[in-house]
């Protein structure tokens, strides 16, 4: 087991190395004069610095943002019916392994209720897969997290959007009521070479867009490691301003609500612990300056804890990240 002095001793180690405004010695001299919290609240701000973030993300392939969780991705172009399939290599770059003719919804456009024959625009998981389907809709298909949270905060419906297989002995349109079909032989190469936890899916109108900014990534990073900061110390105006005036989380409570339940909650000025894991950062399509962050959240306090997943929606205005939707 390592115990808490080794644990210390190993933060300084690491981060003296990937750090550019951290003295190893300044960090020892804190944590001699002031204990572990002094230590952990000085590395806790330096991961709030666009430096840290700019060194972090120099040889990372951001193709198609920061994802720490997915190993697949899967970009669908809805005007050229196209599905491609990327994949990490052994340097974690996001490699073209398959390019896939796709049939999808008749109606261009986002999906906003069910029936309307469109296929959503956005950003899914693959939620399981189906190894026993109708006829119709091939061998197999995957399931997608449709509606996510953006489309619950856009308020729209409909269920059961699926990557699936052609008809086995039956006749079919050159469209589908909104999933994504791609040939049978194409699905079953796709089944054997994802693992469907670590595959993400973005579906656009058009291109999905790649080779995303470095430096816009930086920024969105040391933002949010200032908004877990401040909501880490209990700085409540710091923590509050990333929150638009159109916030609603997921449950409904809305930005006015949730900044008085906020500032209650702060005024306790509990100690709490707050630990980011699979962190990702995706530009959402069809949309300019809006992206989709999600990570596991451990969060362990006196009177509360959590551990899950957790999404944020934010827009960037004027180079600030604003919330305007959190699951």
């Amino acid at each position: 087991m390592i115990n808490n002095f080794n644990k210390v001793l190993l933060k300084i180690v690491l981060f003296s190395f990937v750090s550019l405004s951290v003295n190893a010695n300044d960090l020892i001299t804190n944590y001699r004069i002031n204990g572990i919290n002094g230590i952990e609240k000085q590395l806790d701000l330096e991961l709030t610095k666009e430096t840290y973030w700019r060194n972090y993300l120099k040889d990372k392939d951001t193709k198609f943002g920061y994802l720490e969780s997915y190993s697949s991705v899967l970009a669908c172009d809805k005007t050229k019916s196209s599905l491609n399939f990327y994949k990490q290599d052994e340097n974690k770059a996001f490699q073209l392994k398959k390019q896939y003719s796709a049939f999808t919804g008749k109606f261009q456009g986002e999906k906003e209720k069910e029936g309307d024959f469109r296929t959503p625009t956005g950003v899914y998981n693959l939620t399981h897969k189906l190894s026993k389907v109708d006829s119709f809709y091939g061998p197999l298909a995957f399931v997608t997290s449709y509606p996510n949270s953006y489309d619950q905060y856009k308020g729209r419906e409909g269920h059961g959007i699926w990557i699936h297989g052609l008809p086995i002995d039956q006749a079919r349109n050159d469209f589908t009521k909104g999933c994504i079909a791609i040939n049978n032989s194409s699905i079953e190469c796709l089944d054997k070479n994802i693992n469907i936890d670590e595959t993400i899916l973005i579906i656009n109108n058009n291109d999905v867009k790649k080779n995303v900014s470095k430096e816009v990534l930086s920024s969105i990073l040391a933002q949010l490691y200032l908004w877990r900061y401040s909501w880490l110390y209990n700085i409540t105006d710091t923590y509050l301003s990333f929150y638009g005036d159109n916030f609603v989380r997921n449950d409904g409570m809305n930005a006015e609500t949730f900044k008085r339940y906020k500032t209650r909650v702060f005024a306790k000025l509990e100690k709490k612990t707050i630990t980011f894991n699979n962190l990702n950062v995706i530009p959402y399509p069809n949309h300019d300056n809006m992206y989709e962050i999600t990570f596991k959240e451990i969060y362990i306090s006196d009177s509360f804890s959590f551990t899950g997943e957790k999404t944020l929606m934010i827009t960037i205005d004027k180079n600030k990240i604003k919330i305007f939707t959190e699951k």
